[in-house]
């Protein structure tokens, strides 16, 4: 392709107008220097999606913003949390009607490293969609607890707040008759998102056309009831959401007649080794939902990294998953009064898999469920909101080589000092640590956990609140915040305005 040569008058006239325009050196380059390593920079801009929390009248819902202080963020910047404008379903079966906008953000932190709080009471309550920019985007962090008193899905439900994406695992959901769960899908933007739902039980894909090409409009939630999309009910299912265009954000909840309820997270990515953090001490009844989406049968041990040390579970030695099929095992009281989290890995070939825990507390007519999905680990920083005087509960795990966290209590919502503590987790093991509480604390606080030095960290918050004499409780896992992005170092080359 030909181009008028720029005069070097020229050039040097221009530079002015490309400043910051810069070409990377790459390594072993002719008359370059070796790249340097790519800096970490906090991001600018961050979205995040809460679906919306429940349809019962006696639903008491609380909302709580934080984002942690961040250096290099500057001064400027803002976030807000708004109602879903647009078209919203009404009811599991499409029923459209129009609803208002409120010119009111829901939730608007003024300041980094403080908690902001909302309530929202019955059956109203609405999705939300929320934009932070400058100081408040690195690590933006949305929490939604709703607490009901009675009915199907009684308890605690919890669920951080997501960004959007184009695909979703759900291993862990169900069409059995005891269960209500929906598919909730969340679209940000300002076009229709189109999205296709598949269902996999133990003998592979569910044929049906219902989940194919499901229209989200624009700032909108859709809950997509699963029942409706397969005949036969299911006992154990995994959902696999794609979106065809635009994106959404996507979470079930699971609603159990006798059981309580709980939203159910999208898993980690498929992957041959996960970790499922976070197993509460006094569990009940713990069962492992896997699915491989390959065409290769997954064969996986099984191994609970315990206070203690890695422990094989006796008589679940072993997981074998078959390709394009959901497996189940019940593992029972796994944990028998300890911290534990559960460590799968290869037992030979490397087959990626998605896995979920659902997770009983309690006995007889007063059980409650949650669930702990495969999870990310914590990177550079992971952040969880709600955290209460009481109830709080933070578990962390090495399942590699041991490692040093420290763990920050933020200032409370309403008053309260930050306080930090560090903490250094043995490998192979899994601890309910001390997790510290603001000094003078009132209302709520945020927890947030950095990895000092060691092996892998893996971490989740478990939240319970007795409703009516039920054990509630709802576990929220602790992935990377994706605060910071890698940027490449980059230095000025004035040959780009030369003829090349």
């Amino acid at each position: 392709m030909k181009r008028t040569t720029v005069s070097l008058i020229a050039g040097t006239t221009a530079l002015a107008a490309v400043t910051g325009f810069a070409a990377l050196t790459a390594p072993g380059a002719a008359g370059g220097d070796t790249a340097r390593s790519a800096a970490r920079l906090p991001v600018e801009r961050t979205s995040l999606l809460c679906p919306q929390p429940s349809t019962s009248d006696l639903a008491e819902t609380a909302y709580t913003s934080y984002t942690p202080v961040s250096k290099g963020t500057g001064s400027g910047g803002r976030a807000e949390l708004r109602s879903a404008a647009g078209e919203s379903a009404d009811g599991a079966k499409g029923g459209k009607e129009k609803k208002k906008q409120d010119d009111e953000p829901v939730l608007s932190p003024k300041e980094p490293g403080k908690p902001v709080t909302g309530e929202e009471s019955g059956a109203d309550a609405p999705a939300l969609m929320g934009t932070a920019g400058g100081r408040f985007a690195p690590g933006w962090t949305v929490q939604q607890t709703t607490e009901v008193a009675a009915g199907t899905g009684r308890g605690l439900l919890g669920a951080n707040c997501t960004a959007p994406d184009t695909e979703f695992w759900f291993p862990g959901a169900s069409t059995a008759d005891d269960r209500t769960d929906y598919v909730h899908l969340t679209n940000p933007d300002d076009s229709a998102a189109v999205a296709d739902i598949e269902l996999y039980g133990k003998d592979g894909a569910l044929k049906s056309t219902v989940g194919e090409g499901i229209t989200v409009q624009p700032h909108s939630s859709e809950p997509i009831l699963l029942s409706t999309l397969t005949g036969k009910p299911q006992t154990d299912l995994t959902v696999h959401v794609t979106v065809r265009s635009g994106r959404v954000a996507a979470a079930v909840q699971s609603l159990d007649d006798k059981l309580g309820g709980d939203w159910l997270p999208a898993a980690a990515d498929p992957a041959a080794g996960l970790v499922l953090p976070g197993i509460p001490e006094d569990a009940t009844s713990v069962r492992l939902v896997a699915f491989t989406p390959g065409d290769t049968d997954a064969d996986l041990k099984v191994r609970l990294a315990s206070p203690s040390g890695p422990i094989t579970p006796a008589g679940h030695e072993t997981l074998h998953v078959k390709a394009g099929m959901t497996a189940a095992v019940d593992l029972g009281d796994l944990t028998r009064g300890e911290a534990g989290s559960l460590v799968l890995s290869p037992s030979d070939s490397s087959v990626p898999v998605v896995a979920a825990l659902r997770v009983v507390r309690g006995k007889g007519d007063k059980q409650e469920t949650a669930f702990i999905p495969a999870t990310a680990p914590v990177g550079s920083r992971a952040t969880v909101a709600d955290n209460r005087a009481k109830g709080s509960t933070l578990a962390v795990t090495a399942p590699g080589g041991s490692a040093k966290v420290r763990v920050t209590a933020s200032a409370g919502s309403e008053g309260g000092e930050a306080v930090t503590k560090t903490f250094t987790i043995k490998g192979g093991t899994t601890q309910n640590v001390a997790a510290p509480v603001p000094s003078g604390l009132k209302g709520t606080y945020a927890l947030t956990v950095e990895p000092l030095s060691g092996g892998s960290v893996y971490a989740s918050r478990m939240l319970a609140s007795p409703v009516e004499g039920v054990p509630a409780f709802t576990v929220q896992t602790l992935p990377d915040d994706r605060g910071t992005v890698a940027v490449p170092h980059a230095e000025q080359d004035l040959s780009v305005l030369q003829k090349r």
